[in-house]
């Protein structure tokens, strides 16, 4: 499995413009990418933010993060890692 880790600059006065795209366009298309286990997003902090996504395969990582998937009004991506996935654990739910 491997992790791609997008690092994210966000222009705050668009924030609501970028967060309607998000979950209307970009959630729905890297869900249904080939080989998406899972997904996290925190929210920005002082203009940054962060993108977690698991997938089966280094190269459908590499595919499903290119800067040119996750455009949104004010959203530039700063940077992507790409990792293998040493370990995982499991705990109850985030909410």
């Amino acid at each position: 499995m491997y992790a791609a880790v997008m690092h994210l600059a966000f222009e705050a006065d668009l924030a609501p413009s970028a967060a309607k795209v998000f979950t209307e366009e970009l959630l729905p298309r890297v869900k249904a990418a080939p080989g998406f286990v899972s997904g996290y997003w925190l929210d920005p902090s002082d203009g940054e933010g962060l993108g977690f996504m698991l997938f089966e395969e280094q190269q459908q990582a590499q595919r499903a993060s290119a800067a040119d998937q996750w455009q949104a009004p004010g959203v530039k991506v700063a940077g992507v890692d790409i990792r293998r996935v040493a370990a995982t654990a499991q705990s109850l739910p985030i909410s």
